[in-house]
């Protein structure tokens, strides 16, 4: 089905948003969906030529561009900057979605501490310092949302990567931390966990026969799932529709967990 049979909300018009990781994957059918509802939407991702080429291809559909900053969100300093610049550009956020990771599999013996490190700040880290950096504009808005992306590979208790799972976990305990912290500003926070969702990226590097098989065998819904599916949560989460909705985590999985 197109977008247009599916829910509009008219709070989402012109609010300001800002998405990490939109360039491809989950984070850019997040971009696609929040312009069709007519945002006003900055993103940050490390790809640029995906990024430039996800801004032309909205701008050609009418539905109003997003902003593209260029960021490793690595770098804390190069996010607050481009929160800043949303607001300069768009006025104060309301709503904040934090949805870049790396699942990047690795064996436990081979973990360094550098690379610990990293796998924090490639998934928890900027999460954090990304609400942290967007909770003064929110308030000054009179409230807003913030959906963090969680994961469902801890929950099943999967192997193979263990530091991504250990961020992933951590991200439902920030998740109710802020909540708690920012409830009296009309702030709500909460987590989307997606399933094993089919992003190009996945069905190259992982979508086998072993694959389809634990789809069928795990799933209580044997569709497979895709961006969209989790983009129209986050739409959800982001609009006056779900008001009285936080500190909860929201699982997409299709019933796999």
């Amino acid at each position: 089905m197109t977008q247009d049979a599916y829910a509009t909300y008219p709070s989402l018009r012109d609010r300001p948003v800002f998405v990490t990781g939109g360039g491809s994957g989950i984070g850019e059918s997040v971009v696609e969906h929040f312009c069709a509802q007519g945002s006003r939407v900055t993103f940050v991702d490390v790809a640029r030529e995906a990024s430039e080429a996800l801004v032309a291809r909205i701008a050609a559909t009418g539905a109003p561009p997003p902003r593209f900053v260029h960021a490793d969100l690595r770098d804390i300093a190069a996010l607050q900057d481009a929160i800043a610049g949303a607001r300069a550009a768009h006025g104060p956020l309301r709503v904040l979605v934090n949805n870049a990771a790396n699942d990047d599999r690795h064996k436990v013996e081979a973990v360094s501490v550098p690379y610990w490190d990293d796998r924090m700040a490639v998934n928890l880290r900027h999460q954090f310092f990304a609400a942290q950096a967007a909770i003064p504009q929110m308030k000054e808005a009179g409230g807003g949302s913030i959906v963090n992306f969680g994961s469902v590979s801890w929950m099943n208790g999967e192997g193979g990567y263990p530091a991504y799972t250990a961020a992933k976990a951590a991200v439902h305990g920030l998740t109710r931390g802020l909540a708690r912290d920012f409830g009296p500003d009309h702030v709500r926070v909460n987590t989307v966990v997606p399933g094993w969702v089919m992003t190009e990226r996945q069905v190259r590097l992982w979508l086998d026969a072993d694959g389809e098989r634990q789809i069928r065998e795990n799933q209580c819904i044997k569709d497979k799932l895709y961006p969209p599916d989790i983009a129209r949560m986050v739409l959800w989460l982001a609009a006056d529709d779900s008001r009285m909705c936080t500190a909860q985590n929201f699982v997409v999985d299709a019933g796999w967990s």
